[in-house]
């Protein structure tokens, strides 16, 4: 954009403006090429030295470690089990919820909001929570993981804006044609619904992939760990206090295996998400801001 179509007074905004977001870009992008560079590197030179250009210090044992390790790999698989399950049990929730909740001849649509909304700002707690996947018999298994916080009462806030945003004409037009509710939903509703869809899935999925607290408490079986999980157990081991370990070139040798693997677990942690993005960018712009509108 040309400084010389603006007044003084927006020249200096625009400048301030690029400014603040240059340092925005480099608070953000500092610490990811840090992580980056760090996977590659040797453990004794980031240790002694930080970051090395010398390709001399460079090393591929981080990764090796991580495709040779059957824990890794398991919980590799586990987080993007969790994370596909929990996306779509929200997405198909949410959409059918907003949708509901648009329509305006629903009997009782503002006391179910206004019950939903409470559930934003109150809730059970963890350990009645707890009790409840207990008593369920979801201890333990994937469930435990994705049902407890499928529901959210933002996402069918989203949806439900997005789909009041929708002409009615359409739904009357397919009404006329004979169409029922279950078929306007289906075949008008859903494909015109992609953006919201889309964006819905994406938060489900980057909050479900990031996350470790519902697994460090429902499950025992550290077979059915997600990444997170055993990520940070990798970064606790790499923190151990001295006389915790008896031997210390055991303790050396740990925290130097921790050390080489932990940036490189960071690293493949993102790849998924960094994946997704590029097929989900486009919709994710228009879904946001016309699910936000109203």
């Amino acid at each position: 954009m040309s400084l010389n179509r603006h007044t003084k007074g927006d020249k200096t905004l625009l400048i301030i403006n690029y400014v603040l977001l240059g340092l925005v870009v480099c608070i953000v992008l500092v610490p990811l090429l840090y992580v980056l560079l760090a996977s590659f590197l040797q453990p004794s030179i980031l240790l002694t030295k930080g970051i090395s250009f010398n390709a001399a210090d460079w090393t591929l044992d981080g990764y090796q470690k991580i495709f040779q390790d059957a824990t890794i790999m398991r919980s590799f698989l586990n987080s993007m089990m969790y994370a596909v399950g929990f996306t779509l049990v929200t997405v198909v929730v949410s959409i059918l919820a907003g949708y509901t909740l648009s329509v305006d001849g629903l009997v009782g649509r503002k006391s179910i909001m206004i019950f939903f909304l409470i559930t934003m700002f109150f809730n059970g707690g963890l350990i009645p929570t707890y009790f409840v996947v207990k008593n369920l018999g979801l201890l333990d298994t994937m469930w435990a993981i994705i049902l407890p916080s499928a529901i959210s009462v933002w996402n069918i806030i989203l949806a439900r804006t997005f789909f009041k945003g929708l002409p009615n004409e359409l739904k009357e037009a397919a009404r006329i044609d004979g169409a029922t509710d279950l078929m306007i939903f289906l075949k008008i509703i859903v494909p015109l619904s992609k953006p919201i869809i889309f964006v819905l899935a994406l938060y489900a999925f980057i909050g479900q992939w990031n996350a470790y607290f519902e697994a460090m408490i429902y499950l025992e079986d550290q077979l059915k760990y997600p990444l997170q999980l055993v990520l940070r157990e990798i970064l606790i081991q790499n923190q151990v206090e001295p006389g915790m370990i008896g031997d210390r070139q055991e303790q050396a040798e740990l925290q130097r295996i921790a050390e080489m693997i932990k940036y490189s677990s960071i690293v493949i942690a993102s790849v998924p998400l960094l994946v997704m993005y590029p097929f989900f960018q486009k919709y994710f712009e228009k879904g946001v801001m016309v699910g936000s509108l109203k």
